[in-house]
């Protein structure tokens, strides 16, 4: 993936709407939900559910089909795999960065210092 996709990727999660959007999506796995159902769960207006999913549709974020009269979007997977790969490809010069199977909680000042 190039920086450029990288970047468009990023900006694309960069906002709480589309980034509650792409986190339902990955919940609801390969299958995908219909934008009605997106937009029942997120309390998302159609018409501002339409543009969020443009923009990360154009970030191939997520994808879409038709089935019948309904769009189903699903989350890319491959994209996001692709991406959190580039995050961590350097991660901790190849060591490990905490003992397996620890991860501290969001916010967790001390464990965050132990490791």
């Amino acid at each position: 993936m190039e920086i450029k996709s990288i970047v468009s990727a990023l900006a694309a999660l960069a906002q709480e709407s589309r980034l509650t959007i792409f986190r339902l999506l990955v919940q609801a796995g390969p299958t995908g939900l219909p934008a009605g159902k997106i937009s029942e769960a997120t309390g998302i207006a159609p018409s501002s559910l339409s543009f969020h999913l443009k923009e990360m549709s154009h970030a191939s974020m997520v994808t879409s089909r038709q089935e019948g009269r309904f769009v189903i979007y699903a989350a890319n997977f491959q994209t996001m795999n692709t991406l959190i790969a580039f995050l961590t490809e350097n991660c901790c010069q190849g060591e490990p960065c905490m003992p397996e199977g620890q991860a501290c909680a969001v916010g967790d000042v001390d464990c965050e210092r132990s490791n």
